[in-house]
Parts: structure tokens; C-alpha cells; sequence
């Protein structure tokens, strides 16, 4: 945890958010409505084979004691899936944050820049197990890539990260883990110890258009307190001229948080650009 606590909020941000809410819709041929619809649950897969490239646009807002800071970031999260064999896949997954935060620390300081990067690899079966759970488990490494000191926390990290979850019908739930230790770093900075935890449930239509409910938790051990905000969302799989694109947006309410991380509603908006192999 660094010297001022919105960084944790930024650190926090390390796994990629699975409901996501669509303000566009567009109806395709029955040629590409089965394509379509196991892309759409593949997309609700965090460790699904499909090279993908989210662009999350977040804002948030009551940041700091007196509630004046706000904050949008934009992560650029591609996904590379790597076949190791005939029976496991390594996924990769990089969080690149773009930080644009008002107010921040204190009132009249304003700062643009990159946040710290998180890169997380999980290897993964290629087949659910008997009882139909897909799975993951690997690594997720914090790397102090802020262009600002008020932008990370200027420290290393590692640990594990975890992800489960069932697909049924329409319906995926799972959720999905990961704890962040720092082990160095400038030593003017507060240690990181961080537990990120996702439980999250989507509903995908033959519209090929999904509704989801997560939260995005983090309890910060070095300051024993959670950060607790609720996510609903609606998103589309569009398909323009030979891009697949889904597009969506939702709206947020942090129904826990620190005294200087964010408090109230926010709101995200998210493109992502999909690769089919």
C-alpha cells in the first residue's frame, strides 16, 4: 500500500471485469447466430481460447476526506490465449491503466498519466471437469509502471490468482482471486498487500446480448478495511463488416470503501475487440 490510499483503489483494479453494459444492438444473420452466441459465452470465460482486447473506461467520484477527488481510467486489457498442449491452455491477461484524476490527494492537485501495469497468467484445462467447472490458476504481477508518483504505488508485486466458474444454458457464475504482496520498490512507500475477489454472475440472451451482477472487492491488509462496489451491467456482441465488437456499459455503487477511495456511483464503459482463431 503506498503513502496515500487511492492507490490501492488503483492496484485493486487487477482482474478484468466480466459484465460489461451495451448501449448499441444489432441483429445478425442465422449463418453467424451460433458463431455469435458461444463467442458471447466464451467473452464471459475469463480463461475462454479467444484473443480479445477490452477497452474499459471507468469514473469515479468522492474520492478524499472533504469527497472533491474524481477520477477516469481507461485499462487496456488484451487477452492472448497459449496452447501448451493437447490439453491445457496458458491465458495472459495485461491491465494497462490510463489515470486521469482530479482533486487528488487534495483539493487543486490534478495529474494525467499511466498507472501500474498488472499482468496476470493462468494455466488452464482445455475441457471442463466431470462435474462441468472451468478452471485457472497461476500468477499476477504488479509492476510499478505509474509515469507519477500519485498514479501507483511505486512498489513490485506478485502472488497468486484463481479463477472457477460453470457454465449452464445462458447462465455463467464463478468468481475469480488474487493476492498481491509487494517485495520491492522505493522504500519511501507503504508495503502492498492486497485481496482482490470477483464473484460474478452473467445471463446471456439468443440475442447474444448479456446481463451481468459482480463485485469488485479488495480488502487491503495493511490498513484492514474493504472496498466494496456492486456492478450491473448490460452488454452486445456486434458484428461491423468483419470486426466482432462487443460494446456495453453499467453503473457501479461502492457499497464499501475507505475514507479516501471512492464512495457512491460511478459508471464504465467498455469496447472490446474480438480475434476468433
Amino acid at each position: 500500500m503506498n503513502t496515500y490510499p487511492t492507490s490501492l483503489f488503483k492496484t485493486s483494479v487487477v482482474v478484468h471485469s466480466l459484465a460489461i453494459s451495451g448501449l448499441f444492438s444489432l441483429f445478425v444473420s442465422d449463418a453467424y447466430a451460433n458463431e455469435q452466441d458461444d463467442l458471447a459465452k466464451k467473452l464471459a470465460n475469463p480463461v475462454a481460447a479467444l484473443i480479445s482486447v477490452p477497452i474499459q473506461l471507468n469514473y469515479d467520484e468522492r474520492f478524499g476526506a472533504d469527497d472533491a477527488g474524481s477520477m477516469t481510467r481507461i485499462n487496456v486489457q488484451p487477452v492472448v490465449p497459449i496452447e501448451i498442449n493437447e490439453e491445457w491452455n496458458l491465458i495472459s491477461r495485461t491491465i494497462l491503466p490510463i489515470v486521469n484524476q482530479h482533486n487528488i490527494p487534495s483539493q487543486g492537485l490534478d495529474e494525467f498519466g499511466l498507472g501500474d501495469t498488472v499482468q496476470s497468467v493462468w494455466a488452464s484445462p482445455k475441457e471442463p471437469t466431470e462435474s462441468g467447472w472451468i478452471w485457472g490458476a497461476g500468477a499476477a504481477v504488479l509492476m510499478p509502471t505509474a509515469t507519477d508518483s500519485t498514479l501507483g504505488g511505486e512498489k513490485w508485486g506478485a502472488g497468486p490468482t484463481v479463477v472457477a466458474l460453470k457454465q449452464e444454458g445462458p447462465w455463467t457464475y464463478g468468481f475469480l482471486s488474487n493476492h498481491i504482496e509487494s517485495f520491492a520498490g522505493s522504500s519511501n512507500r507503504n508495503d502492498i498487500s492486497a485481496t482482490f475477489v470477483q464473484p460474478f454472475l452473467l445471463y446471456v440472451t439468443p440475442s447474444q446480448t448479456t446481463f451481468g451482477i459482480n463485485s469488485e472487492s479488495t480488502y487491503d491488509w495493511e490498513s484492514e478495511a474493504w472496498s466494496v462496489p456492486i456492478n450491473l451491467s448490460v452488454s452486445q456482441l456486434l458484428k461491423l463488416d468483419d470486426q466482432l465488437v462487443q460494446v456495453g456499459g453499467g453503473v457501479k455503487y461502492w457499497a464499501e470503501s475507505t475514507p479516501t477511495s471512492p464512495q457512491g456511483w460511478g459508471f464504465r464503459f467498455t469496447v472490446t475487440m474480438l480475434f476468433p482463431q
